[in-house]
């Protein structure tokens, strides 16, 4: 979409319509034409390892390049957990909602618990560990060996550094892994309220996975294991048709995604934008569906606002609010200019 297509018919639809952040395509056009080896063995994609152990205070760490966000969910979570245990997550989390079964369909139930603000607390997975071992019957019932959240969280709300710390804690005492969707890791990373690093997230999680499709590449994403110790895992790939031939392609992204502090530069653009359109939802008397501090933003608005607005600004229809209105996703990112928050607020 160019400028003049924006500035007629703004779009917060999601965040990820764009291509890539300028800079990563400058370096992919720039090492195009080189020939490097496959399967992500090139030594552009060695380099965007060494810089995310690095970022990650992980020296160990292994990391590999997948393609999309639900493959990336549904290999690694194949891969930490036995094939008779399930995954705890939000009611509303991304695998629960908005992956089409993906890891029910690697054999791995979803046991979902009610989340507040899109976040689950230690508590609550406790009480799903103590339920399954009170369960005379348990040999009949999913076994949980996972717990998965995500930050931000599909609300876009953040885990603190605490609760981070609590839900490791509970998953260490019972034996179970504890895993971390990085979607949109980047807006995380350049939010003011958050207090949780990428050292922290390796430290107190068994596997997780940076974000790249919606936060500055073209595709791709980069999985995390912190500790090291998977064996076999490009066959594992292979075997789940996840092994991408031109790793270099997404090598070369995040080799450019983590120079000189890009990634979270991105982040923090896109949060400074999110602030300017919450300013205009305020001033037109527009009410706040959820208190996110990143680049996601829920609004409430009537069946009269959206019909009105439909035509002229693209947005995302999340879910009917009990009052009769509709919850409204409205997402920005790098590319979201200063002049399609003013087009909304006119037409608002």
């Amino acid at each position: 979409m160019n400028k003049s297509e924006k500035e007629i018919r703004p779009s917060f639809v999601s965040d990820y319509m764009e291509g890539a952040h300028p800079e990563v395509m400058r370096r992919l056009l720039e090492t195009n034409l080189e020939r490097g080896a496959a399967y992500g063995a090139d030594q552009y994609s060695e380099s965007a390892r060494s810089r995310i152990r690095k970022a990650c205070g992980a020296p160990d760490a292994q990391i590999y390049f997948l393609s999309g966000g639900t493959q990336t969910n549904a290999v690694m979570i194949d891969t930490l957990i036995a094939p008779y245990q399930g995954v705890i997550g939000a009611a509303s989390a991304h695998i629960n909602t908005h992956e089409a079964g993906a890891v029910e369909f690697c054999g791995h139930k979803v046991i979902s618990v009610p989340a507040k603000d899109g976040k689950i607390a230690a508590q609550d997975v406790a009480g799903v560990m103590e339920e399954w071992l009170a369960d005379e019957s348990r040999e009949h019932v999913v076994m949980p060996g996972m717990v998965y959240v995500s930050h931000p969280t599909e609300l876009g709300t953040l885990y603190s550094l605490a609760e981070l710390k609590a839900l490791s804690g509970v998953c260490r005492r019972y034996g179970i892994k504890l895993y971390l969707d990085g979607a949109r890791m980047a807006y995380a990373l350049g939010c003011p309220q958050n207090d949780v690093s990428l050292a922290d997230i390796a430290d107190l999680c068994d596997a997780f996975y940076i974000g790249g499709a919606k936060c500055g590449a073209l595709f791709g994403e980069a999985a995390v294991f912190p500790k090291g110790g998977i064996k076999s895992f490009t066959t594992i790939l292979k075997q789940h048709g996840a092994l991408f031939a031109k790793g270099k392609v997404i090598g070369t992204q995040f080799d450019a995604l983590f120079t000189d502090g890009l990634y979270e530069k991105i982040g923090r653009k896109a949060n400074d934008t999110a602030e300017k359109l919450k300013a205009v939802f305020a001033d037109k008397g527009v009410e706040l569906a959820a208190p996110s501090p990143t680049n996601q933003i829920f609004v409430l608005l009537t069946k009269e606002q959206l019909d009105r607005l439909a035509p002229e600004v693209g947005f995302s229809r999340w879910v009917p609010a009990q009052d009769g209105r509709w919850v409204v996703r409205f997402a920005v990112n790098w590319a979201t200019s200063d002049e399609e928050i003013e087009k909304l607020a006119e037409l608002l």
